[in-house]
Parts: structure tokens; C-alpha cells; sequence
């Protein structure tokens, strides 16, 4: 206990030493990059830098505290050789490695790491998890900040609008609400949807507890048609972004690869997490950690996509149900514990919600009447029916419900909301 102590102690002296002004100015450096690869390999490769105007993250918890995505970048002063910001996430290119698809060819996707901009030269380490969810380092790269080839030039520049204020970006949760889809005519509409769709999110608990806690800002951003591309009905739109359903070829999936299109409408706004409403009545949406969330405007369960899509994007929260026609395959590896917070495969049950389990419920717990209200380990999720553990028999990442995230999800939200606001 003692060690323990002392290490806990150690790092909490590490992090008070990086204060924010030594280090970074207020405003963001976007490293676009490239990631290439098929289902079993995976190579970086540098993009552009560009410098953008709103830093919306902490000054504060600048190192990641979370065991959570596919990837992960630190950031290291090369004056000091000290860790000074990293970020854990997850990418669409991670998702599509698990597809059919990735074991018959290679793809190359765009992708985004943001951070403060450094006031020094900095070394910059990307990391991607084995089978065995180890993060193994496999790029750096050396980033002089007066470097004349960081790009000050904006593109799409667009006004942006204040849905929930609540104070200093720094000490909220800043979620920047993009249109896709909107006509220049229907602008009106988007903020509308805008305040439509920031009241789900409230609705639900804890964010509803928390909702001082949030700022939420909409970029006024018109696409020359509604709606968005639907391939296998051959309908194809003119829009911001460039959203598809049948990502994956699952129907509902409704995601975009145009990367850096989305980072660039998002940089109008100081943001932690970027949400894509898509103006169409189709069922459907997505999300990714600390990439980008998705959902429809106008459908009867826009409330329940909203929100549960954006427990994937800003807590990393795992589906809970099983589905047999998934296009992933292989996406869980049964003999390692899963990075989610909110699914076990028992492995290493500790390090999950065991704390929160009375003695004499059984792990595995049955779906029996006599649990159904009870904290336990039920089996199935993940996408799969067998191996992979719940925390409840039901819950908003589970089921089509509203303000129903389970005792496990509410405590990973909570502790996520508490990173960027205090």
C-alpha cells in the first residue's frame, strides 16, 4: 500500500509541475496524418500542420488519465524531455481494420490529433494497441512551433452561435454541433435542431445533473442539398461533409472519411468533442472516442441516438448488445480485458465495476426476474452473445431507451465530465 501510495503521490507531483502558460499557448496545433494499413499491419504518416484560433480543452488534466481508445499520441517538451499532453482515442480506421474487407486490402484513411500549441519544440509519439491491447509506439515526429510551414490559412471559416453557455471553455465540456446537410435556406432549422437536441442530452442522467458543466456551440455551415448519400438506393448528395449511410455497408451506419473537411468546419468553435447532425429523417447515426459522434435530426428516435451515440464518442462506452450480422469480425479479443469501461470479458474484473457488486450476486449473473435490477455480469454485448459481460440486464447502451444509462455508464460519464471541467 505504501508503493502505491508514493506512485499515486509522484504523479500527482508530475502533473501540478506542467502548468499550461510554460508550455502551450491558447489555441490548438491540428496535426493531420495518415493512417494506412489492413487488418493486421498499420503505418503513419504525416499530413500538414496547421494552427487554428480555440483551445477548448483544460489547462489543467493535460495528461490523458484514461486506459481507453485504440490510440494514443504524447506529447514531450524536448528541452526538459518531460511528458507535457497526451490524449487517448479511437478512429474510424480502427473499426474498418475489423472489417471483411480490411483482409483483402489496403486502405488508407485521414486522421487528426489536436493539442495547445507549444511555445517549444516538442516530440510528438503516436501508439497503436496490439491483440493484446498493449500500446506499441510505432511513429515520431519533431515539431518546431516557429516552423513557417505550419499553416495559419483557414479554410471553411463559418459564424458560429452559442447553444449552451455555461463559462470558460476551459473548464467545461465544449461540444461543437456541425450541420450536415442544411441548406443555406434552412439554417434557421439547424438552430432549431440545435436546441432540440442539446435538451436530449439533458434530459438524460448524469448529464442533465451536469449541465452547467457544458458548452455547447453550433457553426452555421450550409450544404448546396438536404440530407446526405444513401448508396444502395443510388441517392447521392451535395453536402458539407460528405456523410454516407451503409458505412461498412451497414445501413444505419451514418459516418464520413472527409476528416479533415470536419476538423475544419469544427476549428469555428473552441471544442473537446465534435457531434455531426445530419438533416434526414432515416434512421441512423455513429460515433467514435474522441473522433466524432453522428446523428439524424428528425427521426422518432433522434432523443435515443443522440445521446447514446455520443456515450461511444466522449466516454468510450462499449455497445452492450450482441448482433449477428455485424460487419466486424474479431473486434474483441476474449483472453485480454476490453479497454470500455462498460463491458468485461472477467479476465481482469477489478480493474471494471467489481466494486460495485453486492457479495451474493453471482458473477456470471442469469437474466433472471430476481437481478434484473441488480448490478452484475450478464452475458452478451460487444456484438457478440457469448464472452463478453454487461453490468445490467438493460440500459440506454443496450436497448432503445432515454435516461436509461446503467450505474456503470452513469460512473464513467461522470468521471470524463469531471476531467474537462475541473
Amino acid at each position: 500500500m505504501k508503493t502505491v501510495s508514493l506512485l499515486l503521490l509522484f504523479s500527482s507531483l508530475l502533473f501540478a509541475q506542467i502548468k499550461f502558460d510554460n508550455y502551450f499557448q491558447n489555441k490548438i496545433l491540428r496535426i493531420d496524418y495518415y493512417h494506412t494499413g489492413d487488418s493486421a499491419n498499420d503505418y503513419y504518416s504525416i499530413d500538414e500542420l496547421k494552427e487554428e484560433p480555440y483551445w477548448g480543452g483544460s489547462h489543467v488534466n493535460l495528461i490523458d488519465k484514461f486506459n481507453y481508445g485504440s490510440y494514443k499520441a504524447e506529447v514531450f517538451d524536448d528541452s526538459s524531455k518531460m511528458e507535457i499532453y497526451s490524449r487517448t482515442y479511437s478512429t474510424l480506421f480502427h473499426e474498418w481494420q475489423t472489417t471483411e474487407e480490411a483482409r483483402k486490402t489496403t486502405k488508407t484513411f485521414s486522421e487528426t490529433f489536436i493539442m495547445p500549441f507549444p511555445k517549444r519544440s516538442v516530440t510528438v509519439e503516436f501508439f497503436s494497441r496490439d491483440w493484446e491491447n498493449n500500446f506499441i509506439k510505432k511513429f515520431t515526429y519533431k515539431i518546431d512551433p516557429s516552423n513557417y510551414f505550419i499553416k495559419t490559412e483557414r479554410d471553411n471559416q463559418y459564424d458560429s452561435f452559442k447553444v449552451q453557455y455555461s463559462g470558460d471553455p476551459s473548464q467545461k465540456v465544449d461540444i461543437v454541433i456541425i450541420p450536415e446537410g442544411y441548406t443555406k435556406d434552412e439554417m434557421d432549422k439547424f438552430k432549431e435542431d440545435c436546441k432540440k437536441v442539446s435538451g436530449y442530452l439533458f434530459n438524460s442522467s448524469p448529464f442533465k445533473e451536469n449541465k452547467d458543466n457544458f458548452n455547447i456551440w453550433g457553426i452555421e455551415a450550409p450544404s448546396q442539398e438536404e440530407g446526405t448519400d444513401v448508396p444502395a438506393d443510388h441517392i447521392w448528395r451535395k453536402t458539407l461533409l460528405n456523410t454516407s449511410f451503409y458505412t461498412f455497408d451497414l445501413q444505419r451506419y451514418l459516418m464520413t472519411t472527409d476528416n479533415k473537411k470536419v476538423r475544419d468546419v469544427a476549428a469555428n468553435a473552441p471544442y473537446d468533442q465534435i457531434y455531426i447532425l445530419v438533416n434526414t429523417s432515416e434512421y441512423g447515426g455513429g460515433a467514435i472516442y474522441n473522433y466524432y459522434s453522428v446523428c439524424v435530426s428528425n427521426n422518432p428516435y433522434s432523443e435515443y441516438i443522440f445521446v447514446h451515440e455520443f456515450g461511444h464518442g466522449f466516454a468510450y462506452l462499449a455497445d452492450e448488445y450482441s448482433e449477428k450480422n455485424s460487419p466486424y469480425k474479431n473486434f474483441y479479443n476474449f483472453n485480454v480485458e476490453p479497454t470500455e469501461p462498460n463491458i468485461t470479458t472477467l479476465v481482469d474484473f477489478k480493474s471494471k465495476w467489481k466494486d460495485l457488486i453486492d457479495k451474493s450476486t453471482p458473477i456470471p449473473t442469469p437474466a433472471t426476474s430476481e437481478y434484473k435490477n441488480i448490478v452484475g455480469a450478464f452475458e452478451g454485448g460487444g456484438y457478440v452473445e457469448k464472452g463478453i459481460y454487461r453490468p445490467m440486464e438493460d440500459c440506454e447502451m443496450r436497448s432503445i431507451s432515454i435516461n436509461n444509462f446503467c450505474v456503470v455508464c452513469k460512473r464513467a460519464i461522470q468521471e470524463m465530465i469531471d476531467f474537462y471541467s475541473k
